[in-house]
């Protein structure tokens, strides 16, 4: 059985290795370490979980052992799709570098553009970085590549879905073309093998396993059910979903729920801490630093369950995750060979569940041709009412009045309003019982003032008492007046009470007899 003693590399990187525990390469390890210490480009397909990160940076380490960095000038570069993966691999080289005086600087975005200035001026032997900070950093004239002997491409098939691929081919052409190149992907998408045959020169091809093929230390199953409502479907999943984790049990020492979209990656967190699970989301449109601080909580066992989109799917090195639970079926199959590779690393067992809902039918069957396998269906865990999935609050906190209460509160309302309306009645026929017939008077009715916002309310002003006779007067004297124009036959239309009378008259002119036209003719042609 090969060691890492066998595989000529630098004493200070074997040391390195012992300290960590390590003895024996994996296969992708024993395969490509040989190549690369040759100076071969090497094209590495391997699934995930199977120690790609350390089959490139020990020999990395170990050919970059003699030289010297210039400024602006890195000696190599690594470049990832995402910044946790970016960043565990530059703890990766902390760890199996760190009994040599080689330097790296991490440039990714969330960060401080002046920090990595600073670093690059100093010279780095390893520049670990994402593409779009990369060019960020060329535009701006604080970064030469011309200087690069060894360059890296990690998860090339994750590159080419988050679209990276016209930034990878610009860097590509802005290296020498003297490089030494290594290529790592999961899968061989057409693009990505376009972009092999043109930037690699005759590759050493390291295939440990079938493409796309799950581990076999992995217990895969899927909760298949139809929802009561297609508006109730994505309620009844974040059940079901809690169900699995609920039977599962202490079997379940912490667990990765994956979602397809950021706006369900939150939700599903919110409803997890609803109901009194230890979680929390992670997703790109989250603070860098807060990405950060959960991923070290879940590493260190303080987070029990991890929320995330696809952006931790990808090369997250951590080894003890026991559950990966799939809330969506992912739409592109190669992710659902990531996904549930987060569990079942490094010989351990792990557990996969998958929901699914009529509508993802179409995207198992990608996945099960990919997998060349059909995944293996589980029942919907006991005791499981999804009735009660309407709302993500638990049942004790749940409201317990239901709508025959409301029925009873709003009928309480109703009443209530009329015994103010009947309180309210007297006082306003008191002021409407008619007087004796009086003659009607002219009154230019004055507009009401616009009370104030402080004013007192009208019940409780207090005016002189011959004032408000006068005012009682006037209204009985207009209430009068209308009712006599009532009797009379005639309308009011438009101005309500206060139509002066004068609008009222009719102004049509009776047409003259032929006498009287015959008089005042003259008299208006002389006028």
């Amino acid at each position: 059985m090969t060691k890492f003693s066998d595989l000529a590399l630098d004493p200070r990187v074997l040391q390195a290795v012992t300290e960590s525990g390590y003895e024996t390469p994996t296969p992708i390890q024993a395969q490509a370490i040989p190549e690369a210490l040759k100076g071969r480009d090497v094209l590495g397909i391997a699934q995930t979980g199977t120690g790609k990160t350390a089959s490139f940076t020990l020999p990395m380490i170990t050919l970059l052992g003699q030289g010297r960095a210039r400024a602006r000038m890195p000696r190599s570069l690594v470049l990832a799709p995402t910044r946790e993966l970016a960043a565990q691999v530059a703890e990766s080289f902390d760890t199996y570098a760190k009994h040599t005086k080689l330097t790296k600087a991490l440039l990714i975005g969330g960060v401080a553009f002046g920090e990595q200035d600073k670093l690059i001026d100093r010279g780095v032997d390893v520049l670990i970085a994402t593409p779009g900070r990369l060019l960020d950093h060329f535009e701006r004239g604080k970064l030469l590549l011309t200087g690069v002997q060894i360059m890296v491409v990690d998860e090339a098939d994750r590159m080419l879905d988050m679209g990276f691929i016209p930034d990878i081919e610009r860097i590509f052409q802005l290296t020498p073309f003297t490089r030494q190149t290594m290529f790592y992907s999961a899968t061989m998408a057409p693009e990505i093998e376009r972009i092999t045959n043109t930037f690699l020169t005759n590759p050493a091809r390291v295939e440990v396993a079938r493409q796309a093929t799950t581990s076999e230390t992995i217990e895969q199953k899927l909760i298949a059910f139809a929802p009561s409502r297609k508006d109730r479907s994505f309620a009844e999943k974040r059940a079901v979903l809690r169900a699995l984790i609920k039977a599962e049990g202490e079997a379940c020492t912490n667990g990765i729920v994956f979602c397809n979209r950021k706006m369900d990656v939150d939700v599903v967190a919110k409803s997890l801490k609803s109901h009194g699970f230890n979680a929390a989301p992670i997703h790109g449109d989250l603070d860098q630093s807060q990405r950060t601080r959960t991923l070290d909580a879940f590493r260190d066992g303080s987070l029990h369950i991890l929320v995330a989109s696809d952006v931790a799917a990808r090369g997250l090195d951590i080894p003890a995750v026991s559950h990966v639970f799939n809330f969506d079926v992912p739409s592109h199959p190669e992710d659902y060979v990531h996904r549930i590779g987060r569990t079942g690393r490094a010989g351990r067992l792990g557990k996969a569940y998958t929901i699914s809902v009529p509508m993802d039918d179409k995207y198992l069957k990608a996945i099960e041709s990919l997998v060349k396998m059909e995944i293996p269906r589980g029942e919907l865990p006991e005791g499981l009412d999804l009735a009660e999935a309407g709302t993500d609050r638990p049942r004790e906190e749940r409201s317990p009045r239901g709508r025959g209460d409301r029925d009873r509160s709003r009928g309480r309302g109703e009443r209530s309003g009329e015994r103010e309306r009947s309180e309210r009645k007297p006082r306003f026929e008191a002021e409407t019982v008619a007087a004796e017939p009086a003659e009607p008077v002219a009154v230019v009715a004055e507009a009401p003032a616009r009370p104030e916002r402080n004013e007192e309310p009208r019940a409780e002003r207090r005016e002189p008492r011959d004032r408000r006779d006068r005012k009682d007067d006037r209204r009985e004297d207009r209430r009068d007046d209308r009712r006599d124009r009532r009797d009379e036959g005639g309308s009011v239309r438009g101005m309500g009470d206060h139509v002066p009378e004068f609008i009222l008259r009719s102004f049509k002119i009776a047409a003259p007899s032929p006498e009287t036209a015959e008089d005042e003719a003259p008299a208006d042609a002389e006028s």
